[in-house]
């Protein structure tokens, strides 16, 4: 099955001013559509072609000779997943299932976000934080560098928020900390997380 770049769910200047219109036409339709169509450009014709799109990421991950399969899909996947975990007037304390589980595992809704901030900001250059089940249904945070993904270790992704410059370098320059508190206070689709943490 080709791989597809989804439409957004909220019109590109819903998440203003806390992320820009002309960030979201370059991040979606520029950055994210150039994964999607160099994706289907590397897996046409090969056995990757009708495959789901998380298992071309895992039997990619790790093999030197289809990195650049692994890189486009899997970034690909990421900024999908990213868009579901935004939303127009989010963010804030979660409710409900994973606000339970949060308080269990961390201590708190504050701990555990002082540690995704923290994941965030302290990426090395280019990549992405989580807030994952491990196995054993463990709430971790964790985060990885370039199109790295933690389908690829056996995680079940809950949240994500894209450290890339190109997600938030036109709104806020080299300031990342404050991109990121205004993903957790303003933009987190709760919602989401909470219907992930369910399945």
């Amino acid at each position: 099955m080709a791989v597809e770049l989804p439409d957004l769910l909220f019109a590109s200047d819903a998440l203003e001013p806390h992320i820009s219109a002309r960030t979201l036409e370059f991040h979606h339709g520029k950055h994210h559509k150039a994964y999607v169509d160099n994706a289907n450009k590397l897996i046409a014709d090969t056995r990757f072609e009708n495959m789901p799109l998380e298992n071309v990421i895992r039997q990619t991950a790790g093999d030197e000779a289809r990195v650049g399969i692994f890189n486009n899909a899997a970034q690909a996947w990421n900024h999908a997943f990213y868009w579901q975990c935004l939303k127009p007037g989010g963010g804030g304390a979660p409710t409900g299932a994973i606000a339970d589980k949060i308080e269990a595992e961390f201590g708190g809704y504050e701990q555990m976000m002082d540690e995704f901030k923290k994941a965030g900001a302290t990426q090395f250059g280019s990549g992405w934080a989580w807030l994952v089940l491990e196995e054993g249904n463990v709430l971790r945070v964790h985060k990885t560098a370039n199109a790295d993904c933690p389908l690829v270790y056996g995680c079940k992704p809950l949240l994500t928020v894209d450290v890339w410059e190109h997600a938030y370098y036109l709104d806020y320059q080299n300031r990342r900390p404050d991109y990121l508190a205004v993903f957790v206070e303003k933009l987190i689709n709760w919602e989401f997380v909470n219907a992930e943490f369910r399945q």
